[in-house]
């Protein structure tokens, strides 16, 4: 059974006009404002009590907005580098790792860091709706939404492109109360993502919300407060793959609540955030100094995601022009966006195994690739203190050690359907 606990205490406020205004339950968006935000949770304890590793990611309470505990969870894991720091010549830095690792007390099912956003989501949802939460997914995040709502009964429907499904792997089987469909080969995760919104037009369904959603980002933030906990103070610079760009955006919401915090330093750490060769949607907006994302045509952007290895880094509409959102936090923060070819990313990959003793997924491997540049390059130096966030690892491990079954799709969709078709699928499924 979960740990009891008080639900934290937080109100809400516009990163824009920085107004305050109460949770109404599942708010994601600042009441009465003309111009699209992002809004931040407010909480009510200043510094953040660390629970002991038994209470999983509930550990960073404090600083979560939930009103429950779920079951299963497990904290990303902070340590310093010995084997891949000796390599690269660095003598700080230090690794944040989510996934399977359990000689390290890391044990996340799923073997992503999107487990840190589902089980907040979860934990932010209350007893009094009776809807489907609907999550669209290039792959993780529905494999963590799919695991911790099944098993925490909560009923969900998953939106994922059908050539995304091997990712949907399970070292147990799904219960029902979750449901996969799909839209058709040869889709991405913005067809997704539309189905998705989509279903959420109809009365039964309610949006996860994505990066709108102040439970994901800090759930998010969670690598974040681990590495400056166990570090001790707030690291020079944090280097982390994105798709859309929201793991950055809450490593720096967590990094202004550690500054105010006290306890850590006054730095912000500089942004070292990184995409997979030749999909580049963010790097092309940053390296352009637009606020705006450039135009990318659908059939282009569709051959590109086809091309990297690090599918989950697909996202075409991410959350950086909003106010709050990433193109803000890397001006506020400083920091980059770099670049990682495939080629890269599977030799980074190798050699975190080597020097670490871990495999790593794709995404993990790009961020990798992208600090054994910065550090021939000498964009940073061997005594900078530097934050790794390995998003996702110890997926070949776990499927040595278990047998693992997949989630199949109850229904195939073409791209842009209509909404009478979603709405007579669904009528199917729940």
């Amino acid at each position: 059974m979960a740990k009891e606990f008080l639900p934290t205490q937080y109100t809400l406020q516009s990163v824009k006009t920085g107004k305050e205004f109460d949770d109404e339950g599942w708010t994601l968006e600042a009441p009465g404002e003309c111009e699209a935000t992002l809004i931040r949770a407010v909480y009510n304890k200043q510094q953040l009590e660390v629970k002991d590793p038994s209470y999983g990611i509930f550990r960073f309470a404090d600083w979560l907005p939930v009103h429950k505990m779920l079951d299963g969870s497990s904290a990303p894991v902070t340590y310093k580098s010995e084997g891949l720091a000796n390599h690269l010549g660095l003598t700080n830095l230090y690794i944040t790792f989510s996934g399977y690792w359990p000689e390290k007390g890391v044990t996340m099912r799923t073997c992503s860091f999107k487990e840190t956003e589902a089980f907040t989501v979860g934990g932010r949802l209350n007893g009094s709706t009776n809807k489907v939460l609907v999550v669209a997914s290039a792959g993780n995040t529905a494999r963590a939404f799919a695991r911790v709502c099944s098993d925490n009964n909560i009923p969900l429907l998953l939106c994922v492109p059908e050539d995304n499904i091997n990712a949907l792997w399970f070292d147990e089987p799904i219960k029902d109360n979750v449901r996969l469909v799909v839209t058709r080969s040869g889709s991405d995760y913005f067809d997704a993502i539309h189905l998705s919104n989509i279903a959420c037009e109809l009365d039964q369904f309610i949006a996860e919300g994505g990066a709108k959603n102040v439970a994901r980002r800090d759930g998010m933030g969670t690598t974040t407060l681990s590495a400056v906990t166990e570090i001790g103070r707030i690291p020079d610079y944090y280097f982390q793959a994105v798709g859309s760009g929201t793991g950055a955006i809450a490593a720096w919401e967590a990094n202004l609540r550690l500054i105010e915090d006290g306890r850590y330093g006054s730095n912000k750490m500089q942004l070292m955030v990184s995409q997979n060769v030749p999909f580049l949607p963010i790097h092309d907006a940053w390296k352009a100094q637009s606020r705006k994302m450039l135009p990318l045509d659908d059939d282009l952007a569709r051959r590109q995601v086809e091309e990297i290895d690090a599918k989950v880094l697909s996202n075409r509409k991410p959350p950086y022009p909003i106010f709050g959102g990433l193109y803000d936090a890397m001006n506020d923060a400083g920091g980059d966006v770099l670049t990682a070819t495939n080629e890269e990313a599977t030799a980074a990959g190798k050699l975190f195994e080597e020097t670490e003793g871990n495999d790593i997924h794709p995404a993990a491997a790009v961020a990798t690739a992208t600090l054994i540049n910065a550090v021939k390059d000498g964009v940073v130096n061997k005594d900078d203190l530097i934050m790794l966030n390995i998003t996702g690892g110890g997926e070949e491990r776990l499927k040595r050690d278990k047998e693992v079954t997949y989630l199949k799709p109850l229904h195939v969709f073409e791209i842009n359907p209509s909404l009478e078709e979603v709405e007579d699928v669904m009528k199917t499924l729940f």
